[in-house]
């Protein structure tokens, strides 16, 4: 499981406003720490047309546009993920990672 690496996962059970249901998931923490731990940090990916930067970012996975709504970052179990669905491009990836810094305040 590798930084980058878009996986299917379950996030339900949920609550409130959190994304939920099985769905493509892009892995943002370090591999090194993805390895080591039983946890990985997401961000959920959404076949939702609207982007509104810097919450969503507009991506591509399974060769269609999809958002990676870096507002609904989390920790999941490993034991959430299915499968591997792809990599994601590294001008995908760095345009997260400006999305992230920004909903972190990093």
């Amino acid at each position: 499981m590798k930084r980058g690496d878009i996986y299917w996962v379950d996030l339900n059970p949920t609550r409130g406003s959190e994304i939920k249901k099985k769905r493509p998931c892009v892995i943002v923490g370090a591999t090194p720490i993805n390895k080591a731990r039983r946890t990985v940090v997401v961000i959920p990916l959404s076949g939702s047309p609207k982007a509104h930067p810097p919450l969503t970012i507009p991506v591509q996975c399974m060769k269609k546009n999809v958002v990676a709504v870096c507002d609904q970052i989390r920790s999941v179990d490993k034991s959430r993920f299915t499968e591997k669905i792809e990599s994601m491009e590294d001008a995908d990836l760095q345009r997260l990672d400006h999305g992230l810094k920004q909903v972190l305040c990093l």
